[in-house]
Parts: structure tokens; C-alpha cells; sequence
């Protein structure tokens, strides 16, 4: 009977997952697409690599989707059973609410499980897809690359340069330069046109260029000697169109997958992490180190540092500037003014690389735990869920929705806003990483609680009966209107 009620239970939980994953997937794509939609444009991309694209970015915030998933699906889940009697009827039986919310319970470990593996083992290969990706797209598509003024040695073969970029989609240039990298045994050739534009090319391959009013100069003598190169002169041909078709091949089918970003913490796993942390200890050691010689040397001049066997050294003794006058005590005040002036150069520029290596450190710490705080959420979003569901016995996308959205937003913001004090050296990384679920932990075990004992936590007539004795004094007694 009980295996039955099980089987019921977690079929009923995993009709709404399975639609709400989808839906929150969906959502974190678009507002993906949304930050990123900058890069997309105008960049020759088919439509697979953009979706190859996506679909390596949208991996990575899975690991969000899947707990408030779990809270969304927890609460409806319980809110349905609710809302059709099903728990009144199943404590009628005898069956407790902790043992109906067993099964879903180890459906969430075993979901917070899978969770921790994936964060661990796939999420860091995509990313170092992703952002290899997003780089070579930045970097190596020639369309939108071109700055005026500047010349542009992307296009393989090919150096180029345009004074004026300007039209709607930037299709027109003016002041054009073309000119190919020729080796010795291949004619040297350069192209000037006073404008041109963009055209589309037949072949996505190819970037296509119409230039009009120009001149092309180029030499004959591939292979030959420096001297015969000298004696005749080149050749010039006056044209008032030229089409041209510059192979862009390689740069779109082949760099945009090439992997040339392989250094990065949020492509580890759990474990390569700890010997990334290990190392970021070991270099902030050694700077604040270098840092203390360095300011403590510039403080006075006159101190003498500890020998290799410790042994104290003397110190100069001080000049008295009572003592000094005319233009050596200008001179004293002038070295000293310096030397402060130095020291607070000095100490400002150690205060930016300090707080960059403190930034870096929390970085990789707060990625590190989140591997696993992150599987802890699942399990206590389950806590919240099922205990609002069983109180509210509400289903459905109305009530639930709502109050899943504003416990996840009261997570989320814990976590940026905790984030950024951990940036700034105001709290252990380690600390930021778990706080927002130590919070959340106390509130869903006050939850189940309630949910236990049946509160009516919900029941607005019950708040309105607690502060009936308060909201009496202010409200005047009306007397019926027929004794009026």
C-alpha cells in the first residue's frame, strides 16, 4: 500500500519538475541571449553556432534552475494535495505528513547528488567551451572589427584600413587600403580606393568587398632579384569597380571552437580548485611580505634591516633640523616631501593589487563551495516547499508561484549582496559561500514545524483575531440603523 502511496507521490512532484525546469531553463537562456545578443550580431554566425553557443552557456545555470525548480515543484505538489483533501485523507489513515514527504525527500538528496557531479565534472568543460567561444568570437570576426583609422591584420593575407565606417549596418567605408602579405615568390599588391562597401557573399566563407575609384599597384617579379626589382618600376591599374573576396574560412569554422583560454578556476573541479586556492594563499603570502619591505623601507631611510643570523644593526643617527639652515634645509625638506610623495604612491598601488588578489582569492573560494552549497539549496528549498505547500494547500501556478519567486529572489539577492562584502575583505569567503543557506536553513525547519503541527500560519483570520484587541480602540461601535 505504501509503495503504491510513494509511487503516487513522486509522480505527482515530477509532472510540475519537469514543466518548470523547462520553463526557468528557457527563461535564463533568453536572459542570456539578452546580455549577449551584443556579441551575436552582425558577426557571420550560423544559426548552429549560435545555438551550440547557447547551449554551452545555458549548462552552466542549471545550477540554479534546479533548486528553485525543486521549490516550485514542492509547493505545488503539496499545495495539490492539499487543495483535493488527498493529506487530510492520508492522516486520516494514519500515514504522518514526514512520511509522506520521505520519498520526495530522498528524491531531492538524490537530486542534490546528481547536482554536485554535474557542478563538478560537466559544468567546468562547458564553460571553458563557452567562454573560448564567446573569445574567438570577439576576437577573430573580421565584420564588425574593423576600427577607422586603424589597421587591421585579421583577415588572413591581408592587411587593411579604413578611414571612414558608416551607414545603417555599417556597410560603407571610405579612404580604403588593401594590401596582401606577399612572400618572396608572390607578387606584392595593394589596393586604394577613395570608398566601398560591404556586400553579402553567396558563400557565408567569403567576405565580399565593392570598391570604387581606386588604383592597383603591384609588381611582377615574384622570385626575382632585388636588383631587377629595382630597375623596372610597378605597375599601376586605375579602376572605377572592383569586386573582392577575401577567404574568412578558417576564422569561422575553425577559430571559433579553437580553445586558446585554458587558465581559468571556473574550468576545475572541486578538487584541481583546492590546489588553485592552495596557490592564491601562497602568493598573497609572499605579496603582503613584499609589500611590508617595500613601504617599511620607504618609511626612513635611516633604518637598517636584521642580518641573516638576526642580529640588531644600529640606526644612523637622526639630523636635527634646528640645526640645519639656508639652502640644506631646503634641501632636507625637499628629499623628505619626495619620499612621502613616493610612499603614497607606493601604498596606493600595493592598495589596488591587494584588493584585486583579495577579489581573486574570494573568487575562487566562493566557485569552490558553491560546487557544494548550491546541492544543499536543493534539499532545504525541498524543506520550504513542502511545508508552505502542505500550509497553504494551494496548486496550481497562482499563489505558489509567487511566494517561490520571493523566496528565491530573498536568496539570490543574500547571495550577490554577501558576494560583493566577501570581494571587498569584509568576510571569509568560505563564510559567504554557505551563509545564505544558513540563514535559509533555520527558517525551513521552522517550516516543517509548523506544517507538522498544523499551523494555520496562512489563516488571515487568525492574524486578524491576534490583533482584534489593538485595531478595537480605533474603530467607533456603529449602532444598528434601525435603532437610529
Amino acid at each position: 500500500m505504501l509503495k503504491i502511496l510513494d509511487r503516487y507521490i513522486i509522480k505527482t512532484f515530477f509532472g510540475p519538475f519537469f514543466f518548470i525546469f523547462s520553463v526557468l531553463f528557457f527563461i535564463f537562456i533568453v536572459n542570456i541571449i539578452w546580455v549577449q545578443l551584443g556579441q551575436f550580431m552582425g558577426k557571420g554566425l550560423s544559426y548552429w553556432q549560435i545555438l551550440k553557443l547557447l547551449f554551452y552557456l545555458g549548462i552552466s545555470v542549471i545550477s540554479m534552475v534546479l533548486p528553485l525548480t525543486i521549490l516550485l515543484a514542492s509547493i505545488m505538489s503539496f499545495g495539490e494535495f492539499g487543495e483535493r483533501y488527498e493529506l487530510a485523507a492520508m492522516k486520516a489513515a494514519g500515514i504522518s505528513l514526514t512520511r509522506v514527504m520521505a520519498p520526495l525527500m530522498g528524491v531531492a538528496v538524490v537530486l542534490a547528488v546528481m547536482l554536485f557531479f554535474f557542478s563538478n565534472n560537466i559544468i567546468p568543460d562547458f564553460q571553458k567551451k563557452a567562454k573560448n567561444m564567446l573569445f574567438n568570437i570577439a576576437q577573430t570576426k573580421p565584420a564588425l572589427n574593423f576600427t577607422p583609422g586603424q589597421f587591421i591584420d585579421q583577415i588572413p593575407g591581408y592587411m587593411v584600413k579604413f578611414d571612414k565606417i558608416y551607414g545603417e549596418n555599417e556597410e560603407s567605408i571610405e579612404g580604403v587600403f588593401v594590401h596582401r602579405k606577399a612572400s618572396t615568390y608572390e607578387n606584392q599588391q595593394s589596393i586604394v580606393a577613395e570608398r566601398g562597401k560591404f556586400v553579402p557573399a553567396a558563400n557565408k566563407n567569403f567576405l565580399k568587398l565593392e570598391l570604387y575609384n581606386g588604383y592597383i599597384f603591384e609588381d611582377n617579379f615574384a622570385g626575382k632579384s632585388e636588383n631587377v626589382r629595382q630597375k623596372q618600376p610597378d605597375q599601376a591599374i586605375k579602376f572605377d569597380t572592383l569586386v573582392s573576396h577575401f577567404d574568412i574560412g578558417e576564422i569561422i569554422n575553425k577559430a571559433i571552437e579553437k580553445e586558446q583560454i585554458t587558465d581559468d578556476y571556473r574550468f576545475q573541479t572541486y578538487g584541481q580548485l583546492n590546489e588553485t586556492v592552495a596557490k592564491s594563499k601562497k602568493e598573497n603570502l609572499t605579496f603582503f611580505s613584499n609589500v611590508s619591505s617595500d613601504v617599511l623601507s620607504q618609511t626612513n631611510s635611516v633604518i637598517t634591516y636584521m642580518d641573516k643570523n638576526k642580529s640588531k644593526a644600529v640606526a644612523k643617527p637622526q639630523i636635527k633640523l634646528d640645526t640645519v639652515k639656508g639652502e640644506k634645509k631646503l634641501e632636507i625638506i625637499y628629499n623628505s616631501y619626495t619620499r612621502l610623495e613616493n610612499l603614497k604612491t607606493t601604498a596606493a598601488s600595493k592598495k589596488n593589487e591587494f584588493s584585486s588578489n583579495i577579489k581573486y582569492f574570494s573568487k575562487v573560494v566562493i566557485y569552490q563551495q558553491r560546487i557544494i552549497s548550491y546541492s544543499v539549496t536543493c534539499i532545504i528549498f525541498f524543506l520550504i516547499g513542502a511545508s508552505l505547500g502542505s500550509i497553504i494547500r494551494k496548486g496550481g501556478m497562482g499563489l505558489p508561484v509567487i511566494i517561490a519567486i520571493i523566496i528565491f529572489i530573498i536568496f539570490y539577492v543574500m547571495n550577490l549582496g554577501i558576494e560583493n562584502i566577501s570581494w571587498g575583505g569584509g568576510m571569509s569567503p568560505y563564510l559567504a559561500a554557505w551563509l545564505p543557506n544558513l540563514i535559509l536553513l533555520p527558517f525551513g525547519i521552522w517550516m516543517t514545524y509548523k506544517a507538522l503541527t498544523d499551523s494555520q500560519l496562512f489563516d488571515a483570520e487568525k492574524y486578524k483575531a491576534l490583533f482584534k484587541p489593538i485595531t478595537k480602540r480605533f474603530v467607533k461601535n456603529k449602532e444598528h440603523k434601525r435603532y437610529q
